[in-house]
């Protein structure tokens, strides 16, 4: 018997993300950001999906090596370097934590003179200034230093885009005006903006996006680095800012209809984590209403609603998991139990393209198995072509006929009460 060819199975999920992005690639409504001139010259078909789990593995289709500019996703890095270094009662006494329900440049100041949230620009241009550093060459750095730790690589400024906002960066100065005045702000108007501008003018790919989002879903760790870049209440502060305020006036819709922490850019990114999961990083130029991308939205919404990552699933059990009984990796025998969902076949997927060259039979026990979400149907199918291709036998244990029926099948509820019924007298 051959081996496997291990990359026919590790395409499964590359494939699978590939589809994802045909769906939404000939959505080409939207703008680029011509209040920002080198912004408008951008490629507009320029589109993305970079996925990184949370122990490191890399999936990428489309333009995921293009560079683009930071821009408003660099925000809750610097929160989270803000909170590190000040603590969350300073970083708060100049900034709030409610979403403001306005566009991302409105003037959102609230009875204490304080910006609404650290995601809007008047929040961001607050916190920026709270960086330790005696000079602006000196905050930016450490600016740069702390997103190139989430990045996992050490990330360059755009000049030209540094340029543009700056010659063209008037609102965001009269926002840092009006935080001046109320109190807020405490270094000069010019002092404050530009190191705002330069964190706005980093370049990174949609990859970049994703292993920054992955460092948080990782509890703060780089999966690629294994640096500590933040430590875990810092992470959490920042997840949950990025939950209610990251999408600035419909973080509501997003919370609701997609459910992941997430922010956006108008330079196209948006950069979304699925805890303990799971890094994304989108990237296509044309911008909604709200300056976030078209497709980076509609291509995270069906990621939530498709590979199940919603934050308020409720999974017939706890988690999903799998075992693999025989730890050679010869015959193996993998024990499925909870719902199933992308996060825990692509994990399988992994194992398989990993030790594909010794395995002679797989086994697949889902007798433990509470739903399967209709990705990881589809995805469970596809790998069983692949394994039959390579003439390695399978067989699935499958009870509840998850994988051959509609998907997204539960097993049955446990018999509940009437509700109406007397209860019962107390013993």
């Amino acid at each position: 018997m051959s081996p496997m060819k291990n990359e026919a199975v590790a395409d499964l999920v590359s494939n699978t993300l590939e589809e994802l992005l045909d769906q939404v690639r000939g959505d080409r409504s939207g703008e680029l950001a011509d209040y920002i001139p080198q912004l408008a010259q951008v490629d507009p078909e320029g589109l993305a999906l970079s996925v990184v789990s949370s122990t490191g593995r890399i999936y990428a289709v489309g333009d995921h090596d293009q560079h683009f500019t930071l821009q408003s996703a660099s925000k809750p890095f610097v929160y989270a370097l803000a909170l590190s270094q000040r603590g969350p009662d300073v970083v708060h006494e100049r900034v709030g934590y409610e979403p403001s329900g306005e566009p991302f440049n409105a003037i959102s100041l609230d009875a204490e003179g304080r910006p609404a949230n650290p995601m809007i620009n008047a929040g961001a241009i607050v916190t920026s200034s709270l960086i330790e550093g005696a000079t602006p060459d000196a905050r930016f750095e450490a600016i740069r230093h702390c997103v190139s730790a989430f990045a996992g690589r050490e990330l360059e400024l755009d000049e030209a885009v540094y340029a543009s906002e700056t010659a063209t960066g008037h609102r965001n100065r009269a926002l840092a005006n009006l935080a001046l005045a109320a109190g807020t702000l405490d270094r000069t108007v010019i002092d404050a903006t530009d190191v705002y501008f330069r964190q706005c003018s980093l370049k990174v790919t949609a990859t970049d996006l994703a292993v920054m989002g992955a460092t948080l879903s990782n509890n703060g760790v780089n999966p690629l680095t294994g640096v500590q870049v933040m430590t875990p209440e810092v992470v959490r502060r920042t997840l949950a800012i990025m939950l209610s305020c990251g999408m600035y006036n419909y973080s509501g819709y997003w919370m609701n209809d997609v459910g992941l922490p997430a922010k956006s850019g108008v330079g196209g990114g948006i950069v979304a984590v699925s805890p303990g999961k799971f890094g994304v990083g989108t990237y296509s130029p044309r911008l909604d209403p709200s300056g976030s991308s078209v497709r980076g939205v509609a291509a995270l919404r069906l990621m939530s609603n498709q590979l199940g990552l919603h934050l308020l699933n409720h999974p017939s059990e706890a988690a999903a998991s799998f075992n693999a009984d025989d730890s050679s990796f010869d015959n193996l025998i993998l024990r499925m139990r909870g719902e199933l969902d992308f996060a825990c076949v692509e994990r399988i997927v992994h194992e398989l393209s990993e030790h594909g060259d010794t395995i002679k039979s797989v086994h697949m026990d889902l007798g433990e198995s509470t739903a399967v979400v209709p990705t990881a149907r589809g995805m469970l199918k596809d790998l069983q072509e692949v394994l039959a291709h390579e003439d390695i036998p399978i067989t699935i244990d499958d009870p509840r006929d998850f994988i051959e029926t509609e998907p997204h099948l539960k097993a049955p509820e446990p018999h509940v009460a009437d509700a109406h019924a007397p209860l019962p007298e107390n013993q």
